[in-house]
Order: C-alpha cells, then sequence, then structure tokens
C-alpha cells in the first residue's frame, strides 16, 4: 500500500533512519488494521502506544487533547469511605448549603441587591469534596499558619456564605444582610478581604485575575521556602475558575510559567458548565477540548471528569467507539439542549445520527437516557471529584487542571438548570423551593413558608452533620476559607544611616532620583534585621533601572539555578540566577510582575511573614496597564512600594506618545490604599521611604491604616540634589513643604518686589528654581518655590478635614495651614497633566492657576518637550506674570515683552 504521509514533507526526513525496511514494517502495520478495522480502531491502537511509550518513559510529544471521557476510569476511582470520609453524611451537608446559598439570595432580591444562584448551585460538590478532604486550615500541623491557599470563584460567594452558617460562623441577620453592608453585620457581594477580613483571603472578582493571582501565589510559596524564609511546601494554591472566564486573556497567560517552573503546588478547578453570563462558552465548539488542548500544550497535568457513573453502562456497550465518536462531535450548545429536552428528543438526535448508536439506544429505557443526559455529570458526583483531587495531589513535576463538566442551576429545577438567561435569576419562587427541598429531601415543612418567605435550614449546632463538618475541618486544620493576621512583632527599623546618605545633597554630581531610590535600597537590603525580607520585582527593565549591581549580590531567583555559564561570568556585574535568588525578574510582564507584588504584599497575613516588596516600572506601564490589579491590592491589604520609574510626561527622551506618562498620579489618587508621591529631591525619596516602613511594617499611630501601599514616581533626569533643609519632615510626609524663598536663595529684588508662590512636583521643581532666578532677575519678581511631594496626599487631608467640619469638628487642612499668612498668588507646575495639582485647588485662599503637561506625549528633547507643553522655566516666567497682571501687581505689556523675549 501506498505511504500518503511519505510525500508530505516532514522533520523527520532530516534524521538517518538507521533500518528503513523496519519502518515500513509499522507503516504497513497501521495501513492493514485501518483497512481491516476501521480508522478509528487504528487511531487507538495508536493511541494505546503512545501512552504505553509514556509510561515507559520514552521520550516523545504529548497529544494534546483525549476522547470526550473521563480521565480516571470509575474502576480506578478510590472511595472515600476508605478515606474515612462518610458520603451520605456529606450529601446532606450539601443539600443544606445548596438551600441556605438560594435561600438567602432569593431573601435579598425583595430589597433589590441581586446575586447569583446558579453557578454554586453547579459547583457545590467541587467545593463540598475539596472542604471536607483536601483543604487545609490555617491550623494544620503539616502547614502551621499558612493552611491552603483558595481562591473562590466569585459568584459562589453564596455557597460559602452557607457553610460557615452551618459551621456556626456566620447567622441569619448576617444572611439577611448579604449584598447589604454599609448597616454593618453585611456579607460582601464576591470574596473582599477588606469587607470580610476575617474569612476572605483573596479578591477573585474581576474576572481572570484569581487564576493569574493564583499561579504566582504558588510561585511565592516556593520562593518563600527557598530562600529559607519559611518552608510553606506543605501549601496546596487552589483557583475555582469558571469555564466562561478562562477567555480573560489574564486567565491563561502565566500557564506556561506555571509548567516552567513545576508548580505541583497548585490546582486550577475548572466548573465546565458550558455557559457563560449570557449562553454558551462555545456554542459551536466543545470548551473542555479547547481547555484540555491549551493546558496541556503549555505543559500541564489534565484530568477530566466529565461524566457520571450512569455512563458507565453506555460506554460499556460502545464496541464500535460510535458513542465515544458522538460525544466528541456534538457540541455544546446541543448538550445543553439535550439537558432541557425528552428522551424521544435525545433518542433522535442524539443517537440517530449513528446505526450502531440507534442499536444501543435500543437497550436503554427513558429513563436511563434521561439519568445521563440530564443528571449524571462528573461534578456533581462527590466520588468522581474526590478521585479527580486526590491525582491532582499525588502528581509531582507539574500543575494539574481538572475539567469537571456540570450543569449550571443543577437541583434548582427545570426553570433554573441549563437556561441561558439563569445567571441573570435572582429567586426562586416558593413552589421551586418546595420542589428543590423535596429532591435535596431536607426535612423543612411548608409551614415554615411564613408570608411567603423561604426559611433558612439549620439541622442543628450539635447537630450529626455539624459535628461532622467541624470534625473534618478540624483534621485538615481549621475553618477554611479564613483570613489570619497573625501577631507579629514591628519589623526593626533600618540603621539611620541608609536614609540620611542624600541629606547633604550631591554637591556638583548629576543623580536622578531613580538612581537615589535604587542606592536607598542597595543599602537597606544589606540590613542584618530586614534586609532579607525585601522582594525586589523588576519587568526585564532592572538595567534600565541601575539595579545590575544587585544581580550578583542578591541573585535573581530561578527554581532551577544556574545550569548555564552567563555570557558575562567574567564582569563584576554578572547576570547571576540562583534558587536562593532574591529578585523576581519576571520578564515582560506587569500583570506578572503586579501578581507578584500582591502575593508578597499580603504574605504577613497569608503566611505570617511580613515581606517588603517594590515593584519598579516604566510608569506609563504601571497604573495605565495594570490599575484592576492594583485594586486587587487595595482589597487584598497589601502592603509595599510601588515605584514608577521613568516617570512624567517629558523626562524620557526620544521614546514618545506611547512612553511618556502625564497621568499615573490622576489614576493612582482614584484608588483609596494607595499613598502616591511625586518626591523631588533624593532626601525627599528617603523620607518617604522611611515613613512607608514605619507606618506598613513598624510602630503605626493610633488608628492608622497600616492597609496601605505607597506610589513613588522617580525620575530618569540626572540633576544635582540639594541639602535636606531643616524641618521639612513632616512636610515632605504631608505633601508639601516651602524649599526656600527668593531672598534663601541669594537673590535681589528692589523694594516692595511683587512676590509669587510656585508649588512644584516631583522634577518640575528643577524648572520652577530656574523660573525663580529669571523671575528675580529680569523681571524684579520674587518667587518663593514649595516641593509639593504628594498633591494627593494634601486632597485627602483636605476631604477629610471637610468630613470633620460636617460633624462639628474644628479642623483646618493641612494645605490650607502650610500656606496660611501667604498673600501672594499660587502658581502650581508639574510633569503631569494639570488635573494632578488642581486636586486641591478648592482648599488654596490663594489665587490659583496651574500648569501642565495634558494632552498626548510626543518624541524630542527634553527642552523641546517642555516648551511644547508650556512647563518649561520660560513658560513658567510668563504665566506667573500674567497672574500677577491680573492682580494689577506687575505691568500687562510685561506679559507680551517675555513671551517674544523667549519666543513663546
Amino acid at each position: 500500500m501506498t505511504d500518503p504521509v511519505g510525500k508530505i514533507p516532514s522533520e523527520l526526513d532530516q534524521l538517518p533512519d538507521r533500518d528503513t525496511e523496519e519502518t515500513a514494517e509499522w507503516a504497513a502495520s497501521l495501513d492493514a488494521v485501518t483497512k481491516a478495522a476501521g480508522p478509528h480502531r487504528a487511531a487507538y491502537l495508536m493511541r494505546r502506544t503512545l501512552q504505553h511509550a509514556e509510561g515507559a518513559g520514552l521520550a516523545l510529544p504529548k497529544l494534546l487533547e483525549t476522547d470526550y471521557v473521563n480521565t480516571i476510569p470509575t474502576a480506578a476511582e478510590p472511595s472515600i469511605s476508605e478515606a474515612g470520609g462518610d458520603e451520605e453524611m456529606e450529601r446532606k451537608i450539601t443539600a443544606w448549603n445548596r438551600w441556605n446559598a438560594a435561600a438567602m439570595v432569593t431573601r435579598g432580591s425583595k430589597y433589590g441587591v441581586g446575586g447569583h444562584i446558579a453557578t454554586f448551585a453547579s459547583a457545590a460538590w467541587l467545593y463540598e469534596t475539596g472542604f471536607n478532604h483536601f483543604f487545609k486550615g490555617k491550623e494544620s500541623g503539616d502547614a502551621a499558619g499558612s493552611g491552603d491557599q483558595l481562591y473562590i470563584q466569585g459568584h459562589a460567594s453564596p455557597g460559602i456564605y452557607a457553610r460557615a452558617f452551618l459551621d456556626g460562623r456566620l447567622n441569619e441577620t448576617h444572611l439577611d444582610n448579604f449584598r447589604q453592608e454599609s448597616g454593618g453585620n453585611g456579607l460582601p457581594s464576591y470574596p473582599h478581604p477588606r469587607r470580610l477580613p476575617w474569612l476572605w483571603e483573596f479578591p477573585t472578582v474581576s474576572m481572570g485575575l484569581g487564576p493569574l493571582s493564583a499561579i504566582y501565589q504558588a510561585r511565592f510559596n516556593r520562593y518563600l521556602t527557598n530562600r529559607g524564609i519559611k518552608d510553606v511546601s506543605s501549601s496546596h494554591v487552589w483557583a475555582f475558575l469558571g469555564d466562561g472566564e478562562m477567555d480573560e486573556p489574564e486567565s491563561t497567560a502565566a500557564l506556561a510559567l506555571a509548567a516552567r517552573e513545576g508548580l505541583d503546588n497548585l490546582t486550577f478547578v475548572i466548573n465546565c458548565n458550558l455557559q457563560r453570563l449570557d449562553g454558551p462558552v462555545r456554542a459551536n465548539f466543545k470548551i473542555v477540548q479547547e481547555l484540555e488542548a491549551q493546558f496541556r500544550g503549555a505543559g500541564w497535568n489534565v484530568v477530566k471528569s466529565l461524566w457520571g457513573n450512569a455512563w458507565d453502562e453506555l460506554f460499556a456497550l460502545d464496541t464500535t467507539g460510535a458513542l465515544v465518536r458522538r460525544l466528541r462531535e456534538v457540541p455544546d450548545a446541543q448538550v445543553q439542549t439535550y439537558q432541557t429536552r425528552d428522551a424521544a428528543y435525545i433518542r433522535e438526535d442524539f443517537f440517530g445520527k449513528d446505526p450502531a448508536l440507534a442499536e444501543m439506544a435500543k437497550l436503554l429505557s427513558d429513563d436511563k437516557i434521561l439519568e445521563c443526559f440530564h443528571l449524571s455529570r462528573g461534578g456533581h458526583e462527590p466520588r468522581k471529584v474526590y478521585a479527580a483531587y486526590k491525582a491532582a495531589l499525588e502528581f509531582k513535576g507539574a500543575p494539574t487542571v481538572i475539567l469537571a463538566q456540570t450543569v449550571k442551576g443543577f437541583t434548582l429545577g427545570e426553570g433554573f438548570a441549563s437556561k441561558n438567561a439563569n445567571h441573570q435569576m435572582k429567586k426562586l419562587s416558593t413552589d421551586e423551593f418546595k420542589n428543590m427541598r423535596d429532591l435535596l429531601e431536607l426535612p423543612i415543612s411548608d409551614s415554615q413558608f411564613v408570608d411567603g418567605v423561604v426559611p433558612y435550614g439549620h439541622p442543628g449546632a450539635d447537630s450529626p452533620e455539624v459535628r461532622y463538618l467541624q470534625e473534618r475541618r478540624a483534621a485538615l486544620g481549621g475553618p477554611a476559607p479564613a483570613r489570619r493576621v497573625h501577631p507579629l512583632a514591628p519589623l526593626p527599623a533600618p540603621a539611620e544611616k541608609a536614609f540620611t546618605a542624600f541629606d547633604k545633597g550631591s554637591g556638583s554630581q548629576s543623580v536622578a532620583t531613580t538612581m537615589a531610590f535604587v542606592r536607598l535600597i542597595k543599602d537597606l537590603v544589606r540590613d542584618k534585621e530586614t534586609g532579607k525580607r525585601w522582594v525586589p520585582i523588576v519587568p526585564d527593565e532592572a538595567r534600565t533601572f541601575g539595579m545590575e549591581s544587585l544581580f550578583p549580590s542578591l541573585g535573581i531567583y530561578s527554581p532551577k539555578g544556574q545550569t548555564y555559564e552567563p555570557v558575562d561570568r567574567d564582569q563584576l556585574m554578572y547576570y547571576k540566577e540562583a534558587v536562593n535568588g532574591q529578585i523576581l525578574n519576571e520578564g515582560i510582564t506587569e500583570a506578572g510582575s503586579m501578581a507578584d507584588f500582591i502575593a508578597a504584599s499580603t504574605s504577613y497575613a497569608t503566611h505570617g511573614e511580613a515581606m517588603i516588596p517594590f515593584y519598579i516600572f516604566y510608569s506609563m506601564f504601571g497604573w495605565q496597564r495594570t490599575a484592576d490589579q492594583m485594586w486587587q491590592l487595595g482589597d487584598q491589604l497589601g502592603r509595599g512600594f510601588l515605584v514608577g520609574a521613568t516617570a512624567g510626561r517629558t523626562t524620557l527622551t526620544g521614546e514618545g506618545l506611547q512612553h511618556a506618562d502625564g497621568h499615573s498620579p490622576v489614576i493612582a489618587a482614584t484608588n483609596p490604599a494607595a499613598l502616591t508621591y511625586d518626591p523631588a529631591f533624593a532626601y525627599e525619596v528617603a523620607a518617604i521611604v522611611k515613613e512607608g516602613l514605619r507606618r506598613m511594617y513598624g510602630e503605626a499611630a493610633e488608628g492608622e491604616d497600616r492597609d496601605v501601599f505607597y506610589y513613588l514616581t522617580v525620575y530618569n533626569e540626572p540633576m544635582p540634589q540639594p541639602a535636606k533643609p531643616a524641618g521639612v519632615d513632616e512636610g515632605i510626609i504631608k505633601g508639601l513643604y516651602r524649599f526656600n524663598t527668593a531672598e534663601s536663595a541669594g537673590l535681589e529684588l528692589p523694594a516692595n518686589a511683587a512676590r509669587i508662590q510656585l508649588l512644584s512636583s516631583g522634577t518640575a521643581i528643577h524648572w520652577a528654581l530656574q523660573a525663580q532666578k529669571l523671575l528675580a532677575e529680569e523681571w524684579g519678581v520674587g518667587a518663593d518655590v514649595w516641593s509639593a511631594t504628594s498633591w494627593t496626599e494634601l486632597r485627602r487631608d483636605a476631604l477629610e478635614a471637610d468630613a470633620a467640619l460636617l460633624r462639628g469638628e474644628e479642623r483646618v487642612p493641612y494645605v490650607r495651614k502650610a500656606l496660611e499668612g501667604v498673600e501672594s498668588p499660587v502658581l502650581a507646575v508639574s510633569d503631569y497633566m494639570r488635573q494632578v495639582p488642581d486636586q486641591i485647588a478648592q482648599w488654596v485662599e490663594q489665587d490659583w492657576s496651574s500648569l501642565g503637561a495634558d494632552g498626548f506625549g510626543l518624541s524630542d528633547t527634553r527642552d523641546a518637550a517642555r516648551r511644547h507643553f508650556g512647563v518649561d522655566a520660560q513658560s513658567i516666567v510668563v504665566a506667573a506674570l500674567a497672574q500677577l497682571a491680573r492682580r494689577g501687581e506687575v505691568a500687562a505689556t510685561a506679559v507680551k515683552e517675555a513671551r517674544e523675549r523667549y519666543g513663546l
């Protein structure tokens, strides 16, 4: 027989075949089987052979897709009872939780607060099996203080609340305040650590951020262990996801990282109910097969749990492979349709497409067909879920994804199950609840439905169900999910020498504030007490920020160490990777770097180990690109330093629009947990970092919120760094202080000279100082220059003062006190859009105007860019004269004259 494959060019043609006759015999055997038994038999034999080869350790590429059947055969499933479990008791517990989850959402619907019922209904056994047998609590013997990390699917939160109600951690008042938090005792809609910090550890809505964070949390666990900070090798990360959520790019962005680093401490559980919010996830395709190929291709172990035990009889009858072929070809939307149709429809549409299947259907009763197609799913049978979880924990060398097929709205009745609209359906009727009660066999009487209100159900605090639940959790290390803030001693303050290095200035040497920050970090990581707790994070730009000197001293973290000789090994600052490396150099992934930061910044709660992360990045590619994760960081109560380097609209010469950041402080100002600073000088950077370490990790003041993070903008423009003036520390932290006056700058002024206050931040202070000199020497105007280290903190202080006044308390905003007694007008300027300094305008009693770099960036020199945006020293002079002219303090002709002189 002619070999058709032989005509196709192959990569194997490049390799010598030492026995062409043997090769031909193998091909001929395959052709013979194909001819005699059909292509499906031949394909089966080939896959069996590949499977055998893999088991024998032969290095062969893996198939990316398997048949649409369970990975673990029923005969190979371990028994829950053999592990000390009681399936019947767990069924009763799950029934109560299903009921109460639906009841709390339905009861809340009369207030219009919404809620989701169908997600937990489909995923109940995925959670319950884990809580009963796998998820370690914080007091687990081999994962003390850490336990497992659970990323709960956001829409399933009612089921988690229902379980907490059953075990006594919540009461009926709590459930009745689902999504009603303002009055106290409320429950947030989704996992929100900031809103319910004793229960939730990880926020998982916005969708897509949960799976990304789970990967980097598992990776950070290895980092802690390998660096000798804490052995958390027994902690396991579980991420519960929806099949629709996997469309988010963040959901799959780091799959290769997880496989590359062998994160077998990580399991994804994807609830494949085949439905997203509006309808089928893949109406004309098969989402399970797509995900299997995607994860296998990335190097993950894949376990599919698709069909329940009722299907075993059908598979046993499938001697021709027709059933498996049909399951592979039926699109997901049609599977969903089968869920809602009668047996006659299924006989005709599913079985009637193939003669062999038609014959099989004759052996099946209508009840059997309906049991298989309406009820029997792998994700709804605890033994199959148990088998999948056990297999995931036993697999070594790679992470595991479990693809569990379920029915969305399962047990909620015909009105919910597999309906396209079930995500928007917020309540069940009384009759639907009674049907659900009967299905779940719950002892709830009709008389308990008072005035049509569905009752909560509870078997009693001393019932067998509650005792079993609590005993299982005690054996696994306590309640879960649970967040604990461990009673950690404040970290000792680093030596003062690190923070005073720039107090005397840099003399004639020009130093960018980015370099000042990096030098400060170099000193801090050497501190004997706290140095090891710093977690430097950088997305493949360490050399841009001058951090390459940290490579050989700290090492770049790699679980494989360094298996090669680096090309620059003979240089002092060579590229050094190490298993215990301290630097997380993530490559070009801001999202991954932020996920790293979140894991490190919350380690004080997750693992009882305070870590000090700083993530340094191009400021343009921080808040603009990953602001959603900054919200996640604030929601998770993270602590640390975000550093927007190469900051500002005009400082990054030549890079242009895509790199010119004129707005990150505006976005940062919207995040209540972010303390945003735009320091101008090296000593300001040191003072802010020192204060941040005290507030987040040291001795916090009474009533001070420690669960904040700092955002610092630092610049790549080398400038002479001045000495630190006396008495400015309070102003640096609060956001404003007078840097100098015209007189203290040594400038001569005429008697009764007009005066103006120049408020500036970041690199703009250098233009203000140039303008100060021009105003004095060329126009006889005195200007005082102020450093506005944080427009945002000034605004927040003023807002708090306003709120205090409404409460009847007397309080003056700091910005007003700082400018008290100043009679001259104020001109504010920054390298950001005017909206940044304008944040404080309404609290400044003096005449106010501002300059900023509004609009899109452009490529040019710094001087040209500043002239373009009208923020250079000469533009400041013209704006100052114009403001003074409006007040009649300088001649109106001075403005025109200045414009002409400076070519504006």
